[in-house]
């Protein structure tokens, strides 16, 4: 995989020069003319929304580092191929999700499924040290981390993502009712994980 850092360099530095803002697609259609510029600004509109999407499934920044700069190698390469029947974000992101989860199943040690993931023990803090941490941010990244993965992925397209439920849908490629039902049982497992916590509170 190439670093972040290469394919930033891989690309002219110079900026591109426009009246007003150009859209994404527009910008995704001169990725496809192989025009240098555009990718460069496609990678810096959304290489942040990407490499936070990939690190909270892989809970690793060098190798979210190097997925994101992966992905946008395959935007490069192909680009011809979007068709216009989602926003751009969305079509990158799905091709960041099926990398991650690609590179997951050959991590043996890392591909666990959701039965898995329910027989590991649990060594969270007890709630009487989890009351004692004073950022509640802290808990709830810590709680989500917590849930399964088809939650997980679920739980951070919607709310740190702000994506609509038919959007991840798409990118997980799953039926609108399923990312709702999956959406429905994640905040309840969440809303367990905080009570144990000491957070009195519902994840809404």
């Amino acid at each position: 995989m190439q670093s972040v850092q290469v394919l930033t360099g891989a690309f002219d530095r110079k900026p591109l020069v426009a009246k007003k803002p150009i859209d994404d697609c527009e910008l995704l259609d001169r990725v496809a003319d192989s025009d240098k510029l555009a990718i460069q600004v496609l990678f810096s509109r959304h290489k942040v929304r990407v490499f936070r999407f990939v690190q909270r499934m892989v809970k690793d920044e060098a190798l979210a580092e190097d997925i994101v700069s992966d992905v946008f190698f395959d935007v490069w390469r192909n680009a011809g191929q979007f068709e216009g029947n989602s926003q751009v974000a969305t079509w990158i992101l799905a091709i960041a999700r099926f990398k991650t989860l690609s590179l997951l199943r050959r991590r043996r040690d890392d591909a666990l499924d959701d039965a898995t993931a329910e027989a590991i023990p649990d060594t969270a803090d007890d709630p009487e040290a989890a009351v004692q941490k004073t950022d509640r941010g802290a808990i709830l990244r810590d709680c989500i981390g917590r849930l399964s993965r088809t939650h997980r992925e679920i739980v951070d397209l919607v709310y740190y993502h702000e994506m609509s439920i038919d959007e991840a849908a798409e990118i997980v490629g799953i039926p609108s009712n399923t990312v709702k039902t999956r959406m429905f049982n994640a905040r309840k497992r969440l809303s367990e994980l905080l009570r144990k916590a000491g957070v009195d509170r519902t994840y809404q």
